[in-house]
């Protein structure tokens, strides 16, 4: 098949003819976006946009100009479409950024917020010596010095499971304790 034929065909949704074109004039399209973009996945993108739009205007495709060069003018203008739409994208973001910088709220706790919690974990400190001492290990390791449980395993010399359900008995005990109080 010739490339006027194949155009022909196109025009009249020959989906043999859209492979042909796509197969004769995909690695052109290609090296120019990839010297454009310097990119192999933005080029890959272009490119593909490219031949979908040019299928989709393939009736407006005038046989003075060769389609090679049409190809290229539309895949030109889509890189230059995209880089505006870039150049925007990052105008509105800095305008946007210099509005935030008014609007931060300062979410540190304050002096009471830390007594309080200073306070609640002295409660729950005191909560936790009432219990068994094995008990207070495996709530140590795993909430205070923050351990997986195969850490916590490993430094008890305990099966996984047992660890887990140590720890379970040991978060109910808590609760109970907590309610009580």
């Amino acid at each position: 098949m010739e490339v006027k034929e194949a155009i022909d065909k196109a025009k009249n949704n020959n989906q043999i003819a859209f492979k042909f074109l796509l197969d004769t004039y995909w690695n052109d399209v290609y090296a120019f976006q990839l010297k454009r973009t310097k990119n192999e996945n933005d080029a890959e993108d272009i490119t593909i946009q490219t031949f979908s739009k040019a299928f989709d205007k393939i009736s407006t495709y005038n046989e003075a100009y060769k389609f090679k060069t049409w190809l290229i003018t539309i895949s030109k203008n889509i890189h230059i479409d995209l880089v505006r739409k870039q150049k925007k994208t990052i105008n509105n973001t800095s305008k946007d950024n210099e509005d935030q910088y008014f609007d931060i709220v300062d979410n540190s706790p304050s002096p009471e917020d830390k007594i309080i919690t200073e306070q609640n974990l002295a409660n729950l400190l005191q909560d936790i010596k009432k219990l068994k001492l094995h008990y207070q290990e495996v709530i140590n390791l795993r909430y205070f010095q923050e351990l997986s449980y195969k850490e916590i395993s490993e430094e008890l010399k305990e099966p996984i499971n047992n660890v887990k359900v140590k720890l379970l008995r040991a978060k109910k005990l808590l609760a109970e304790i907590i309610i009580k109080r």
